[in-house]
C-alpha cells in the first residue's frame, strides 16, 4: 500500500567534502528510489550541521582578509547549504529514477521555518555546527565570542541556539508539489529559522534540529511516516555498556520513560527519539522509523529499526 514518508536525512552523513558528500548522496539516492519504486510518496529533509559551520568559516576566513566585508549571518549560510546539499540530491535521486525508468520531477526548496522570539533556547545554546575541533582549537573558538561544547564524546564543536519549530514558511508550495507527484527535498538543516514581524521575515542566528522540523513537515503533510535516518540500525537503552539492549516497537509510553531515564544522549540520539514519539502521537496509525539508510525499505516491512506507533 503506497504511503506518504518523510525521511530526514543526517547532515554528518553527507560527508566533510564536496566528493564526499556527492557520493553519499548517490547512496541516499538509491535507497530513497526504492521506496518510490515500491508507490510510495517520499519526501527528503536533511540536516547541515558540517556544512553550515564550514561555510560560516569560510565567510569568516574571507572577512578576515578583506576589511569591507563585515561578516555574514548564519542564516544565509543555512540558505547556501540548502542550496549544495538540494543540489546534489536533487540530481542524484533525478539519475537514479531515470536510470530505473521513472521520470519524476525532484525539486530542492529553499525553506525557512518560523520560530517564536521568545523560545528559551535563544538564552542556552546546544546545537552543535561546523567541524568536530580539539579542546584547544574549541576554546580559541570561545575567544571568539562563540559558545562551544562537547558531543557526545566525538569532540568539540561550536553550539548555538535551537528553537523549536512553528510553522514551515513555504508548507503550501511544498503540499502542493507532492500531491502533484513531485519528490520534493525542504527543510534542509531545519529549515532557516525566521521570527515573523507583520509581513517581514527575519532570520535570527540559530540552527532548528532537523528531526523537529521534519516532524512538523511530517504532521503538515499528513504523513504516514516518519523515517528519521542514523548511524546505527535501533536505538537502545544503556548503550555502549554490557547491559546494551536495542529497541525494536516501542510504545509511546515506552519511549517516554526511556527518555525520562536518560537513556539517549543529547544532540545524538535524543532529539531523534524526542522527534518520532511527537510524530506517532500526533495521530492515530502514524508510525515513525529509527533505522539506517539503507534498512528504511526493510524498516517500513517491520524487519529492523527501531518502531513507534501512536
Amino acid at each position: 500500500m503506497s504511503k506518504r514518508i518523510v525521511i530526514a536525512l543526517g547532515g554528518n552523513a553527507l560527508g566533510d567534502t564536496p566528493q564526499e558528500q556527492y557520493a553519499a548522496a548517490q547512496n541516499a539516492a538509491k535507497a530513497i528510489a526504492d521506496l518510490i519504486e515500491e508507490g510510495h510518496q517520499v519526501v527528503v529533509a536533511h540536516g547541515n550541521g558540517p556544512q553550515v559551520g564550514m561555510i560560516n568559516l569560510a565567510m569568516t576566513a574571507f572577512a578576515d582578509q578583506d576589511p569591507k566585508f563585515s561578516g555574514f549571518p548564519l542564516t544565509s549560510c543555512g540558505a547556501m547549504s540548502q542550496g549544495y546539499i538540494g543540489f546534489d540530491l536533487q540530481n542524484t535521486i533525478r539519475e537514479e529514477l531515470l536510470n530505473r525508468g521513472l521520470k519524476k520531477e525532484v525539486v530542492a526548496l529553499i525553506t525557512q521555518v518560523a520560530v517564536d522570539a521568545e523560545d528559551p533556547a535563544f538564552s542556552k545554546p546546544t546545537k552543535p555546527i561546523g567541524p568536530f575541533m580539539t579542546h584547544e582549537e574549541a576554546l580559541k573558538v570561545q575567544e571568539q565570542g562563540h559558545a562551544i561544547m562537547e558531543d557526545a564524546g566525538r569532540g568539540w564543536r561550536r553550539v548555538v541556539a535551537s528553537p523549536k519549530p512553528k510553522h514551515i514558511v513555504e508548507i503550501s508550495a511544498i503540499t502542493a508539489m507532492v500531491d502533484g507527484g513531485v519528490v520534493v527535498i525542504a527543510c534542509g538543516g531545519g529549515g532557516i529559522p525566521v521570527i515573523q514581524q507583520k509581513n517581514h521575515l527575519k532570520g535570527v542566528s540559530a540552527v532548528i534540529d532537523k528531526d523537529f522540523a521534519s516532524c512538523r513537515m511530517a504532521q503538515d503533510l499528513d504523513a504516514d511516516y516518519l523515517i528519521i535516518l542514523t548511524a546505527v540500525e535501533k536505538a537502545a537503552i544503556n548503550f555502549g555498556k554490557p547491559d546494551q539492549q536495542w529497541l525494536s516497537e516501542l510504545t509511546p509510553d515506552e519511549a517516554k520513560k526511556y527518555i525520562g531515564e536518560g537513556h539517549f544522549a543529547p544532540g545524538s540520539m535524543l532529539p531523534k527519539v524526542q522527534a518520532a514519539l511527537e510524530f506517532a502521537e500526533s495521530k492515530p496509525g502514524r508510525r515513525a522509523l529509527i533505522t539506517l539508510l539503507d534498512k528504511a525499505r526493510d524498516g517500513i516491512a517491520g524487519r529492523t529499526g527501531t518502531s513507534i506507533c501512536g
